[in-house]
């Protein structure tokens, strides 16, 4: 299974992040994004928003 995620998204590494069926990235990536506010600004666009 871990193959074909990787297969099926073109890369590399696991965990990956799918929002909305559009693949965002892997730990690195969401990581920086949220670091520079980048992935709150994307989920919010998705329409996707986190109760407090």
């Amino acid at each position: 299974m871990r193959q074909g995620i990787k297969e099926f998204s073109d890369w590399p590494t696991i965990p990956q992040l799918y929002v909305k069926g559009e693949f965002i990235g892997g730990c690195d990536i969401i990581r920086e994004m949220f670091e520079n506010g980048e992935l709150g600004d994307l989920l919010e666009e998705k329409g996707i928003t986190a109760k407090a």
